[in-house]
């Protein structure tokens, strides 16, 4: 499994242990069998940026029912109940440790989920996911260790300041500001699902992360929304968002965690812009102006260029290992 961040605050290599046995068998990255165990948890990734974006663009249009703060509580509380009910996890045989995991990553999906919805609310999609996105996309600068990040990181933000505009005064300050809040939430995301991963089977960790969230989440909810979170139809569309945006995504990015160095992974989650200015156009009829379209282009040529210098860095030390044995 992935180790992103050690408890000392170095970062390891964090090589999957299915690559890394590959690469001791004689490196047989370039197999179909090699490329299939590397391709599959980018597959995940992506399947599951598709599920949350167009997740998030059907909540956008129940949150003049409920609010945003509403439609957080209901994602948050259905997806815990179907959770809860499908993998059925223990309580017992968890150390003080594995609780704190848990808790510090349902406080994490709640505040990651609010945040952005406030976002939401107030800027197009698109934009608040550009802004979020720069959370993960810091975390691969930080635990990748190479110069050349910092450039992509570089071209990241100038896409990020061309789609403010020279300033956020065009999107609403306030949104802005609640996108990039919500990146930092993703980042720590990004970490604490990778632990809650190693230390509960299957999505054991998961579910009792989102029962934690939707339990801080559920307060802040009533207090906004109060009985119209009982009506048939919100509760309708609140699953559907709940089973998009959290049960979904969560699940498969929790699998590919198992499997990726988080540097990869969060890299791969800023692809998320395109898929949500897709979400916003085809759902919520949000045009992107040409300066807006070449603003998230930057930043999704910033995330690949990241991701395939992260890919060659690993294959690079496969052949250092491999002609070393």
């Amino acid at each position: 499994m992935p180790v992103p961040v050690s408890v000392g605050g170095s970062v390891p290599e964090a090589v999957p242990e299915a690559v890394a046995a590959a690469e001791a068998g004689g490196g047989d990255g370039g197999s179909p069998a090699g490329t299939g165990r590397a391709l599959g948890p980018v597959a995940l990734v992506v399947a599951g940026g598709l599920s949350v974006q167009f997740g998030s663009a059907v909540a956008v249009l129940l949150m003049p029912r409920t609010g945003a703060l509403g439609v957080v509580s209901i994602r948050l509380v259905l997806a815990a109940i179907v959770l809860l009910v499908v993998c059925r996890p223990t309580l017992r045989g968890h150390s003080r440790a594995d609780w704190g995991t848990v808790v510090a990553f349902g406080a994490v999906l709640a505040a990651m989920n609010g945040l952005f919805y406030q976002s939401a609310d107030r800027i197009p999609l698109g934009a608040a996911v550009t802004l979020e996105v720069l959370g993960p996309l810091t975390l691969s600068v930080i635990v990748s260790r190479r110069l050349v990040n910092v450039l992509w990181a570089v071209l990241a933000l100038g896409g990020v300041l061309l789609l403010s505009g020279g300033g956020f005064d065009r999107l609403d300050p306030v949104g802005a500001a609640f996108a990039l809040s919500a990146g930092a939430m993703w980042a720590a995301y990004i970490i604490f699902s990778a632990r809650t991963g190693r230390r509960f089977p299957q999505a054991d960790g998961l579910a009792l992360a989102m029962a934690v969230g939707a339990l801080l989440a559920l307060p802040l909810g009533v207090a906004e929304s109060g009985s119209k979170l009982l009506v048939p139809s919100t509760l309708g569309l609140g699953l559907a968002v709940a089973l998009m945006s959290s049960v979904l995504p969560y699940t498969l990015e929790l699998l590919a965690l198992r499997r990726l160095p988080s540097s990869t992974f969060a890299v791969l989650m800023s692809l998320e812009p395109a898929i949500a200015a897709a979400a916003g156009f085809l759902v919520l009829s949000q045009a992107l102006s040409g300066t807006d379209a070449l603003a998230i282009a930057l930043v999704i040529v910033a995330s690949m260029g990241a991701v395939r210098t992260q890919v060659g860095g690993r294959s690079a030390r496969a052949g250092v290992k491999v002609a070393q044995q």
